[in-house]
């Protein structure tokens, strides 16, 4: 009668030896330093970021940025299980997000990159790694792209900053694709079964490779996340929250590094907290369906604000080994279509 409860698969702190993803269903046999990592405050503090931001008001998005981590984690620990610098840089490559992910980027001049770098090499994370043999210098040139990765999809030769952003190469990684096939799996448009995915991929180099069909269902799954990026349940609450936080820090003592820090809840219990944002906070999240998006920059002297998106995400994974332009056009050719996707909005309450 005195045994311990025995922890779920789906345990993220690190209690059950083996850790299954959800969506992957592929189990992960955790490092101790993974286990330690996970019970940091870097990553905790990710179970309470929601992946897909503001638009988690709008629709069922709503896992967390933890759950994302860890589902990068059983894709290296799939492709490479001995890596254990790759492993520990999928674990925390989202670390410096701000809360409701993406939603808040840019403001206050926050860089959830630069963020996540400096984490990275402060305390707890940095005497974690030390303590397991694991530079933090090492850990940063794989997320920043000059060491050559399948999580980041940078050759090494790649500019750019960090494993969020589109990769240098245009090239599916590893990071990218969890993030494709979660969302599917949440919006319930995933035509094929997760579980069965990796083992039709492999990687060459930085890149992932598929073959021809698959490599169909991953480019409707990145052609669906780009329009949802452009849908009202996205531009509407995304525009809101971010008019709503640039008016925290202006109207509080509240500083840009302490926003960054913040849970989704503390974040929105600031919103609740100020009498700026308090009624538009409590409005966004009961009555969103109030809220008008059409395409087009706002007229200067109506209603509503204006609202542009960053970027449309675009990767592509080969196919059989070869670039998707040469080895299937028509699958490049909707690819390049959502360049074509708006990125201004006019936006208003009705």
């Amino acid at each position: 009668m005195d045994r311990p409860a025995r922890p779920v698969p789906t345990d993220v702190v690190g209690l059950a030896p083996v850790f299954t993803d959800p969506l992957w269903r592929t189990p992960v046999h955790l490092n101790p330093v993974e286990v330690e990592l996970l019970r940091t405050e870097p990553l905790r503090r990710l179970h309470f970021v929601a992946h897909a931001g503001a638009s988690t008001l709008t629709t069922l998005q709503s896992y967390s940025r933890l759950e994302h981590s860890l589902g990068v984690l059983a894709l290296v620990a799939h492709f490479r299980p001995d890596d254990g610098l790759l492993r520990v840089a999928a674990l925390l490559h989202d670390i410096g997000h701000l809360p409701l992910s993406h939603t808040a980027e840019g403001i206050g001049g926050l860089d959830h990159h630069a963020i996540g770098a400096q984490l990275l090499r402060a305390d707890p994370v940095r005497p974690v790694l030390a303590r397991h043999g694991i530079d933090a210098e090492d850990v940063a040139a794989v997320l920043d792209g000059r060491v050559p990765s399948p999580l980041t999809g940078r050759s090494g030769s790649d500019s750019g900053s960090g494993s969020g952003s589109g990769s240098g190469s245009g090239l599916l990684n590893l990071d990218h694709l969890d993030s494709y096939v979660r969302s599917g799996r949440a919006a319930g448009r995933l035509g094929l079964d997760p579980a069965l995915v990796p083992a039709r991929l492999d990687l060459h180099g930085s890149a992932v490779s598929t073959d021809r069909e698959t490599a169909a269902a991953l480019v409707a799954l990145v052609r669906a996340e780009a329009l949802l990026h452009t849908s009202w349940d996205n531009v509407g609450p995304v525009s809101v929250v971010r008019r709503l936080t640039a008016r925290l820090l202006d109207t509080t003592a509240l500083t840009p590094a302490r926003l960054a820090r913040m849970t989704d809840p503390e974040l929105w219990s600031a919103f609740d907290s100020c009498a700026a944002t308090r009624a538009e906070s409590r409005r966004i999240r009961y009555e969103p369906h109030r809220l008008a998006v059409t395409v087009g920059p706002a007229p200067g002297d109506g209603p509503g604000w204006g609202f542009s998106l960053r970027e449309i995400y675009s990767s592509a994974p080969l196919v059989d080994g070869e670039r998707i332009e040469d080895s299937a056009p028509e699958l490049a050719a909707e690819l390049d279509a959502l360049q074509s996707l708006p990125t201004d909005f006019h936006v208003r309450w009705t």
